[in-house]
């Protein structure tokens, strides 16, 4: 079990997550949604060590993370919501990199790290630059590195960013199946379409707020809404989108 209580970020006098109580069970797959400024991308730097809570604790298994930060990054799988890697390694250098800092036996390391190659269909640019990789498939040899040391914990931040029709559903069937075995599966993303297909639960943040936290078809019926899409604009989009966008098409006309 992972637990976030009162978990809250405050930059100066702006508070960027303000008291996000959240508990994700083993085998589920929470969805963590919210518009660009909301939070999201703070919280999951708290969740993965990189920042810590102004206030409130995050645990894991009962235990404050921070009590073994080292320990706990261990169980943790993570894929940023960019692409950084090394440009001048190769992807099989990149993955037998993270391998090594894993700790994974190098016969293991070799033999996963070209069987994940090869299923995410980079094998024939192994011995390539990851500089002149495309963005997807920068993308796949981040999800590749998070996978690689057989996580309990994935963290996911916008992990579909430059896939292409099939990764993506490659990626959704990848997300049920860690379920299925049991992994905790934080699932942080804007696509609601593939949020309410592989999740769960959702917890909704609005300007570092929670302001929805239930069960998918749950949530739908409480608002009387016929997908997740709805129930976020009801929730958190104050502006009649479909104005916008008409006068920004007129805007083009100028």
């Amino acid at each position: 079990m992972l637990e976030l209580k009162s978990l809250t970020k405050r930059y100066n006098s702006v508070t960027a997550v303000d008291g996000v109580d959240l508990t994700i069970e083993l085998g589920e797959v929470y969805g963590y949604l919210g518009p660009n400024g909301s939070g999201k991308t703070t919280t999951v730097r708290m969740l993965t060590g990189l920042i810590e809570p102004s206030s409130g604790r995050i645990f894991y298994r009962g235990r404050d993370i921070r009590q073994d930060l080292i320990g706990y990054r261990r169980r943790l799988g993570y894929v940023p919501e960019e692409p950084l890697l090394y440009p001048y390694l190769t992807g099989l250098e990149y993955l037998q990199l993270v391998g090594r800092l894993r700790s994974i036996p190098q016969d293991l390391l070799d033999r996963k790290a070209g069987r994940f190659l090869d299923l995410f269909s980079l094998h024939g640019h192994r011995y390539s630059p990851i500089s002149s990789y495309s963005k997807g498939m920068k993308q796949k040899v981040l999800i590749a590195a998070a996978l690689l040391h057989d996580p309990d914990i994935l963290i996911f931040d916008e992990p579909l960013s430059g896939l292409d029709v099939t990764s993506v559903l490659i990626f959704k069937h990848i997300v049920q199946s860690l379920a299925r075995e049991g992994k905790i599966v934080l699932y942080s993303s804007h696509i609601l379409e593939v949020v309410e297909k592989v999740c769960s639960k959702v917890i909704i943040l609005y300007k570092g707020r929670v302001v929805a936290n239930e069960n998918v078809g749950r949530l739908r019926e409480l608002m009387h809404s016929p997908s997740l899409e709805d129930v976020f604009s009801q929730l958190v989009l104050h502006e009649d989108t479909e104005r916008v966008a008409n006068e920004v098409v007129e805007a083009m006309k100028m």
